[in-house]
């Protein structure tokens, strides 16, 4: 167990260099390698769960020198906020490797082997504990996404690749910069080189150089998240890439956002982070965020759009949870990013699975779907009350924590969020009503197949996850609790004590 996470992330590395060996033209070969590479690191990933104990902070540290000049080594470590982000990058990898078993045909081998550069980037981000080496990886994240969106995305996937680049480039590069000020003030004051985080966290900012280094993370991890106005990048993205990469950016790299500002923005930046302007600002873009992608949720007439600007208003509750500033808001938010991950994922797939059959996303296009497809209904509907946060499914527990915490901090922010989930059903209901129910007036959709075998594998474990946090939360709870704790104390001194904790 020494060495187990960066035995978990160069899993992918290692199917990447072999992937460049088998030939082109065998594509079952490039397929059964693939999944296998997904599903490996999956299974290696499960003794984080079983190792983690809950009472401790970072484990399953390494460290050796990297580049020792500067202060930069390979430093890796998760708490259990990173474990379970770990683990949810592992398992959405496979099932989004899985699920385009059939629905790409060309280029397999450069697809696949995007998505493992993809997989090693975003387990490094969750991993890093070396402010430099968690840089190399966020940006390395970028990469193989554009290419995924701009060679097998949709019509305007030119378009859509291109805007997302300009808009991560320019949030990493005003991030970049608030790293640097980390870095250079700290061999001011102690006149050592390091990058690692633990250290740079001792590190006193200036105060007027304090509020354009929050905002300067701030709209790198606000890009990422992404939060209202820097989301338009978002639905185009979403559209334009192909199923499994609508899965994982919803899925995985949106948490990239507020893994930052619950990682690095909160505790590295805490008096300006409780300042109450700075609150105010933020926590009226989320909640415009939530009411935003709701109501335009509710205008859009493709199916895949209408899931992707629902991201937008789902996200909102993870940003307004953080910056409630007390635990059960930030619990809240953590536990809501994972179910985001879990309910989005499936939405997604759920819209794939009609694309592949009918080649249209055109809502207008289905009704009467359960006649032909009773399965697969189930599947989208459980799929939906998790979204919407109807008990006792995952999306309640999440949703239920932050308002509790948002409450103490203002009714008016719990009431907006009260309005959010009231759209938030209000769409999904009505997507549901006017793709599965009714009579089959669309020729086409009598001849649609049900879910098939391998459709049923890669729902099934997102399936059990909505049903296991919805029913049984406490373990995630008690393993995210330390980490919550951790930032809570860090940016509100003296809490626990106030609240008799």
């Amino acid at each position: 167990m020494d060495h187990l996470l960066s035995i978990v992330l160069c899993t992918p590395l290692v199917g990447l260099l072999v992937l460049f060996f088998l030939p082109s033209s065998n594509q079952k070969l490039v397929k059964l390698w693939s999944n296998f590479v997904f599903l490996a690191g999956f299974l290696i990933s499960l003794p984080l769960w079983f190792g983690f104990d809950p009472g401790k902070d970072f484990q399953f540290v390494e460290k050796v020198p990297w580049i020792p000049a500067i202060g930069a080594s390979w430093h890796l470590g998760v708490d259990g906020y990173g474990m379970l982000l770990v683990l949810l990058t592992t398992l959405i990898g496979f099932l989004s490797i899985l699920c385009s078993w059939s629905a790409i045909t060309e280029r397999l081998k450069e697809y696949y082997g995007h998505f493992m550069l993809l997989q090693f980037g975003m387990l490094g981000v969750f991993s890093a504990r070396d402010f430099l080496l968690f840089f190399v990886f966020w940006e390395l994240t970028l990469i193989p996404m554009y290419f995924i969106i701009a060679i097998w995305g949709g019509q305007r996937r030119g378009y859509a690749s291109i805007k997302f680049v300009i808009y991560t480039l320019i949030g990493s590069m005003l991030m970049l910069l608030g790293i640097l000020a980390f870095y250079w003030q700290h061999w001011i004051q102690f006149h050592t080189l390091t990058w690692d985080m633990a250290e740079l966290m001792q590190t006193t900012i200036p105060t007027h150089m304090a509020w354009w280094v929050f905002w300067a993370f701030f709209i790198g991890f606000a890009v990422k998240v992404p939060m209202w106005p820097l989301h338009t990048w978002l639905p185009d993205a979403h559209t334009e890439a192909p199923t499994a990469g609508s899965v994982i950016l919803a899925g995985i790299l949106l948490k990239m956002g507020t893994y930052g500002l619950l990682r690095f923005s909160l505790p590295m930046l805490p008096e300006t982070s409780r300042d109450p302007q700075v609150v105010a600002i933020v926590a009226g873009l989320s909640i415009i965020a939530i009411v935003y992608g709701a109501l335009v949720s509710l205008m859009q007439k493709d199916w895949k759009k209408l899931v992707a600007y629902s991201s937008v208003s789902h996200m909102g509750f993870c940003t307004l949870g953080i910056f409630a500033l007390n635990h059960a808001g930030i619990a809240g938010s953590i536990i809501q990013q994972i179910n985001h991950g879990v309910s989005t994922g499936m939405l997604f797939l759920i819209v794939g699975v009609v694309y592949e059959r009918r080649h249209t996303r055109e809502i207008a296009e289905y009704g009467g779907l359960f006649r032909v497809m009773p399965v697969f209904t189930v599947v989208f509907l459980i799929a939906a009350l998790s979204s919407m946060g109807l008990p006792p499914l995952n999306g309640f527990i999440g949703e239920v924590t932050i308002i509790k915490g948002v409450y103490e901090v203002s009714l008016g922010w719990a009431l907006a969020c009260g309005a959010g989930i009231a759209l938030g059903a209000a769409y999904l209901l009505w997507l549901f009503q006017r793709t599965m129910l009714g009579e089959l007036k669309n020729e086409k959709n009598k001849v649609l197949q049900d879910l098939n075998w391998r459709e049923v594998v890669y729902f099934a474990p997102l399936l059990v996850l909505a049903v296991w946090i919805g029913v049984a939360p406490s373990p995630f709870f008690r393993i995210i609790d330390r980490s919550v704790s951790s930032v809570v104390e860090r940016v509100q001194p003296g809490y626990y004590q106030a609240h008799g904790k």
